[in-house]
């Protein structure tokens, strides 16, 4: 009896310890396993002196490409939203998630976009030829490539 109890003891530590909290919302390409998750607004802190490292964070939509929804930008709090790019462009947003939480998993990422891209962003944003023409200098920035993506139910 003492063994049987020992046992079912034992498998219950063991599933519960494996046993992991799942992100309830809509998934896109891998998904996003559980783990350390951070603010976007935390993003770069988190990064240190590092130009690129693998995270998961949570931030705000707050535009989606017109186009066929080949990227989004999530709120930062400087107020200069970060572009969310899709690993390989294996997978697309809904374009009407502005405004709901996201959870991603991916490469944070610290680098400068150039004007010809700054430009074709502009236009897939459906911006005017003359808010387009406007851009005549690159951009640092922070920036995204996630490999999984969930729009959470919240």
């Amino acid at each position: 009896m003492k063994k049987i109890i020992l046992s079912l003891g034992f498998c219950l530590i063991t599933a519960l310890t494996f046993a992991q909290a799942d992100f309830k919302g809509q998934k896109f390409g891998d998904g996003v396993t559980p783990g350390d998750v951070k603010p976007a607004a935390k993003m770069e802190a988190a990064m240190g002196d590092k130009k690129v490292a693998d995270m998961k964070i949570e931030g705000k939509v707050v535009d989606v490409c017109k186009k066929k929804g080949c990227w989004m930008t999530l709120e930062m709090p400087n107020g200069d939203p970060m572009r969310v790019t899709f690993k390989d462009y294996a997978f697309f947003m809904p374009m009407d998630i502005v405004g709901k939480n996201v959870v991603l998993d991916g490469i944070a990422k610290k680098q400068t976009i150039s004007v010809e891209t700054l430009r074709h962003y502009a236009e897939d944003a459906k911006k005017s030829p003359e808010e387009v023409a406007k851009i005549t200098d690159p951009k640092k920035e922070l920036a995204f490539e996630a490999k999984g993506v969930v729009i959470l139910d919240k």
